[in-house]
């Protein structure tokens, strides 16, 4: 691999994400030539003058087609179909591609001839994450709940109202997260209030995948909740977890925060749906849905939105921080693009580099075998 495009995402226009010039110059010193989109860092207040200082010989700046046409593509999110046709067959591409919950994305690389290295599918020997932002998911999640709840609740800041009950789904990492913030309140200026008034804090509740198939209990539980969370990791994305009629037992100041945002897919049978039924999908451009909002009745056919509560919902939550966000990402992902330049294509899951074993379990044919 001698060539490496940088693509902007162009999917959504509130996604402004690109990796940082310090990522590049790591990639530069590699020996390879890396053509990079040019108004790369615009979004992110980044000049194309800062990839190119410590960078020149290495850097051309080209379209965005261009971009698509080298050994090697990097972009954080899945590009668009439209774009993968733009990769020549047998390139490498590397970017969150969700396999698990992306059936025609994985139909369309194939097709493509595309050989693909999903960030979220890189994990170590005991299937632990090694490209992720939990902390950042979740953070980010929460702050924007607790703020919502904040201009809802006039008692809020009062003495005399219970604590706040937090219900999350999912004892992952991702849901350990968000158990952290919600007892911060997601915002340390809120979390200062509270504590220098001694005000009620948050209890927060965790709720197993046995538990949520008993309804009595849920339905009791959720006439408490402030705020739902949805943290879950799933492995069938045909079903519910969180059927809409149970929904209508949340209090009608309660909110949803759908942290995973998993998507409705019609195009495949049975369709896929999401964790709790219903509620819209955000993204970085809308992620707070009020019960008027008209993205509720744009759900799939079969979809019940009878019960409806305040959702906040993102795609892309770290993307709420984006220079942080890259930073991390950029500083999880070079050793493995690193590791991809040197040996191409030619990995083993019995190889003594374990950072090899992970890469190779985010291939394509790894999920197929």
């Amino acid at each position: 691999m001698r060539t490496i495009g940088l693509p902007i995402m162009r999917k959504e226009r509130n996604e402004i994400r690109g990796f940082l010039p310090a990522f590049v110059t790591e990639l530069a010193n590699c020996e390879v030539q890396i053509y990079l989109e040019r108004g790369y860092g615009k979004g992110m207040g980044i000049k194309d003058e800062a990839y190119l200082r410590e960078n020149s010989q290495a850097i051309h700046l080209v379209s965005h087609e261009e971009t698509y046409k080298q050994d090697l593509v990097i972009v954080l999110k899945a590009p668009k179909f439209n774009e993968l046709s733009l990769m020549r067959r047998g390139a490498a591409l590397v970017a969150m591609l969700h396999y698990e919950s992306r059936f025609k994305l994985v139909q369309k690389l194939k097709k493509c001839g595309i050989i693909s290295y999903s960030l979220d599918n890189i994990v170590d020997d005991n299937n632990k994450r090694m490209v992720v932002s939990y902390e950042v998911t979740a953070w980010n999640g929460v702050h924007i709940a607790f703020k919502e709840l904040e201009k809802r609740r006039r008692d809020f800041y009062s003495p005399n109202r219970e604590p706040f009950l937090v219900a999350i789904m999912g004892m992952g990492n991702l849901g350990i997260q968000a158990g952290k913030a919600s007892f911060r309140f997601g915002d340390e200026e809120i979390f200062k209030k509270i504590r220098e008034h001694r005000l009620p804090g948050v209890s927060v509740v965790y709720l197993e995948k046995e538990v949520t198939h008993c309804t009595g209990f849920i339905s009791n539980l959720f006439t408490k909740l402030d705020i739902l969370i949805d943290a879950t990791k799933r492995v069938d994305f045909t079903k519910y977890i969180i059927p809409n009629n149970l929904l209508g037992n949340l209090k009608k100041d309660a909110l949803i925060l759908d942290l995973t945002c998993d998507p409705y897919d019609t195009r495949v049978t049975p369709m896929q749906v999401k964790a709790i039924e219903g509620i819209p999908t955000g993204t970085l451009s809308k992620y707070i849905f009020k019960i008027n909002d008209p993205e509720w009745d744009k759900s799939p056919d079969g979809v019940s939105t009878i019960n409806r509560r305040l959702v906040v919902s993102c795609n892309a939550w770290p993307g709420l921080t984006p220079k942080h966000t890259m930073q991390i990402y950029g500083e999880q992902i070079i050793p493995f693009i690193k590791l991809l330049i040197k040996k191409g294509h030619n990995l083993t899951l019995q190889s003594d580099n374990s950072m090899e074993r992970a890469l190779y379990r985010a291939t394509l044919s790894q999920l197929l075998q």
